[in-house]
């Protein structure tokens, strides 16, 4: 069996994406007082809340099994970046848009962080579709 040989730059982002996982664990504790009624959120924060949380894990998840297989393309450049990178950033700002946008005492509506959501989405469009044609084209 062939090891696995990572670019410099893959290994370094999936160093930096697996570090993120202590703020999801973090969550994950926070997600824990929500539930005991330890802290007091109105429902839509509460919704949010979790839905931060599992885009997160997911998506963090998803980029690390995507950060394998860019290296395997024959893409580069720009189209290189975006399928490097997509994913990874799709975790982070759904995740801000979700938490950042229900911020404020007895919030019950996004306010206008909502974007980040909409930025992540594409982000992570743009990462999976230019990785699954890299690949399906090398």
């Amino acid at each position: 069996m062939t090891p696995l040989q990572l670019s410099q730059e893959t290994q370094v982002i999936a160093g930096a994406v697996l570090l993120t996982i202590v703020t999801i664990e973090f969550g994950g504790w926070f997600l824990s007082r929500i539930v005991r009624g330890q802290v007091s959120l109105t429902a839509f924060q509460q919704a949010f809340a979790r839905a931060g949380h599992a885009h997160a894990g997911v998506l963090v998840t998803l980029g690390l099994v995507c950060l394998l297989f860019v290296d395997a393309t024959g893409l580069s450049g720009v189209p290189l970046w975006i399928a490097r990178l997509g994913v990874p950033a799709a975790a982070a700002l759904m995740s801000a848009g979700f938490f950042l946008s229900s911020l404020g005492r007895g919030t019950t509506r996004p306010n206008r962080l909502i974007i980040l959501l909409w930025i992540g989405a594409l982000c992570l469009a743009a990462g999976v579709l230019t990785l699954g044609v890299g690949l399906l084209t090398s």
